[in-house]
C-alpha cells in the first residue's frame, strides 16, 4: 500500500470519526451515520489495498 493511499484512508477515517462524534454531541443522527459510513469506506479501501499488496507478494514468490 502506498503512503499516499494510507494517508488518504487515515484522513477519511479521522473525518468519519469527527462527523460521528459531532453527530452524537448534537444529536444529529444523519451526521452520525455519515461519519460511520466514512469510517467503513476507509476500512474497506484499506483492506482492498492490503489484499493487493498480498497478491503482489504471492506473485513475487512464484516469480522467483
Amino acid at each position: 500500500m502506498g503512503i499516499e493511499d494510507k494517508a488518504k484512508n487515515t484522513g477519511e477515517d479521522l473525518k468519519g470519526q469527527a462527523k460521528e462524534a459531532a453527530g452524537k454531541v448534537t444529536d444529529n443522527e444523519r451526521l452520525e451515520a455519515e461519519g460511520e459510513r466514512d469510517q467503513a469506506s476507509a476500512d474497506l479501501k484499506q483492506r482492498g489495498e492490503q489484499l493487493k499488496d498480498a497478491g503482489k507478494d504471492v506473485k513475487d514468490a512464484f516469480d522467483r
